[in-house]
């Protein structure tokens, strides 16, 4: 009898009566009869056990032998080899029976876990790459990474439904905000995040974001309120490129800065240069009349009643009026200046940019009559140096102010300066009595409260700079007898014409640069 209990069957001759009967019938097929070796091949071994796992488990998909399984090429000399061919033979069984303990715990329910955390063999374990090569690009290692691939398993879930981890965790959510801040606009820094492992949690990440949109919010209105106050200073293209030209004839050296900001204009220092036919001041103010219009809508009362401007006004477009409305300033100033009233000289006029000298010393403007202190005897000296004026601005250049007050006259070298005349009309204007009228209202209230008590009131005021001696008790009697005296004039243009209106100091007829 053989050792091992396996007798080899022979190979020739009719087999013994005893062996074909049997009480359960013959055999369809008959048993394949093999070798001790083939018994005990380990190949075989593994086959069989692939096919079974094959025929119990068809969806598992067995991982391919890794470069350690043994063949003819391997190299078996070294223990270290050896030993490496050994666990990674362990690991694939100890995967192959996690596998079926993931097949047998999940059966068939639709909600399934995975042991997939528990593999001993990962897919990017088997790269036939060098470990000593290092991939500078690969992040998969990097602990810092905010989407590490480790931290959430792909199911959802830890162990065997004890611990459930959900897209609410604390630890998954800090990741993910901290990720997201490079969502934030360009403007917000967040920086990179080496070197630390953030999570944020959703109350700071929500304050940043909220911050992150304000500051892009605040951002944009900055930007749009920077170009828009660019055009409500007048300093658009076109006027830049105008004092640009004037810097670069030598008519002026340099521009320091803006003096005031009013309605319609704006007010710039300038230091003189030279030109041939006219001599410059040292120091100029340069004042540009905004190029919107909003502020002209309602004060075009003053120049298309005006017989000066009348028959151009309506042929006109709105643009062009602005350029009007400094050319009307021009030419008061220099009827002021031909009768000795103290205002600002005109220098040249560009477009909508009058160059006239400045009222100060140093780039400091003179201050207004409303800002000074003035003692009661520098204020009586300014009260009467005003109703001289005004009798002159009357008689002389034939000009009502129409916008007189405290903050349109300066104190310079200890006497009072007129300026801002852009909307000055002639007393002949259908509302030049009216604009007189309310000019002697502001200048009286202002001198009665500054303490100077031989201020007249503003009828007597208007009574002493007109001439007209309007005698009325009371103010509403005297409107009446303006606005009487006004329909006369109005009456009396239309029958004689504008020619009959013209004083003998008055300009002729202005030809319009288009």
């Amino acid at each position: 009898m053989d050792p091992v209990g396996v007798t080899a069957a022979p190979e020739t001759g009719p087999s013994p009566a005893w062996q074909n009967k049997c009480p359960w019938g013959t055999p369809k097929h008959a048993a394949i009869s093999c070798s001790l070796a083939d018994v005990m091949s380990e190949q075989l071994a593994k086959e069989l056990q692939l096919e079974e796992e094959v025929v119990a488990f068809p969806e598992v998909v067995i991982v391919a032998e890794g470069p350690f399984i043994t063949g003819e090429n391997t190299d078996t000399s070294s223990d270290l080899m050896l030993a490496q061919m050994l666990q990674m033979e362990f690991d694939r069984e100890y995967d192959a029976q996690l596998r079926r303990e993931e097949k047998k715990f999940n059966g068939d329910s639709k909600v399934s876990i995975s042991f997939e955390n528990y593999r001993k063999m990962h897919p990017y374990e088997d790269s036939d790459s060098s470990e000593d090569e290092v991939d500078w690009q690969d992040t998969r290692h990097d602990p810092y990474r905010a989407d590490k691939p480790t931290t959430t398993p792909k199911k959802g879930f830890i162990g065997k439904g004890k611990e459930i981890t959900t897209k609410h965790d604390e630890v998954v959510c800090g990741r993910k905000n901290t990720a997201r801040m490079e969502n934030f606009g360009p403007d917000f820094q967040v920086g990179d995040g080496i070197g630390m492992d953030l999570k944020l949690s959703n109350q700071v990440f929500n304050a940043l974001k909220q911050h992150a949109y304000s500051e892009e919010r605040r951002s944009a209105r900055l930007h749009e309120k920077k170009e828009h106050s660019t055009a409500v200073k007048a300093v658009d293209p076109k006027t830049r490129l105008l004092l640009y030209k004037m810097i670069n004839a030598g008519i002026l050296e340099t521009i320091t800065g803006c003096i005031s900001t009013g309605k319609e204009s704006v007010v710039f220092h300038a230091y003189g240069g030279k030109m041939d036919d006219k001599a410059v001041p040292p120091e100029c103010a340069l004042k540009v009349f905004k190029t919107t219009l909003n502020e002209f809508k309602n004060r075009d009362k003053y120049i298309k009643d005006d017989y000066r401007f009348k028959d151009r006004f309506s042929k006109l477009n709105p643009r062009k009026v602005i350029r009007m409305w400094a050319e009307k300033e021009m030419h008061n100033l220099t009827r002021m200046q031909k009768a000795g009233i103290p205002c600002p000289q005109v220098v040249m006029l560009k477009k909508h940019i009058l160059v006239m000298s400045f009222i100060g010393q140093d780039q400091v403007p003179a201050p207004k009559l409303k800002e000074v202190k003035l003692s009661s005897e520098d204020m009586k000296k300014a009260y009467y140096q005003i109703l001289h004026m005004m009798q002159q601005l009357y008689k002389e250049c034939s000009l009502v102010h129409a916008d007189l007050s405290e903050y349109n006259m300066l104190w310079h070298e200890e006497k009072v300066w007129l300026i801002d005349v852009s909307q000055s009309v002639e007393p002949t204007h259908p509302h030049g009595l009216e604009f007189l009228f309310r000019d002697c209202r502001n200048v009286s209230q202002f001198f009665l409260k500054g303490g100077v008590s031989e201020a007249l009131n503003e009828r007597e005021l208007f009574n002493a700079v007109s001439s007209l001696n309007i005698a009325a008790d009371n103010e509403a009697d005297f409107l009446a007898e303006i606005e009487a005296l006004e329909k006369t004039n109005e009456d009396h243009v239309q029958k004689h014409g504008k020619k009959s209106l013209f004083s003998s100091d008055g300009d002729p007829p202005i030809i319009y640069d288009e």
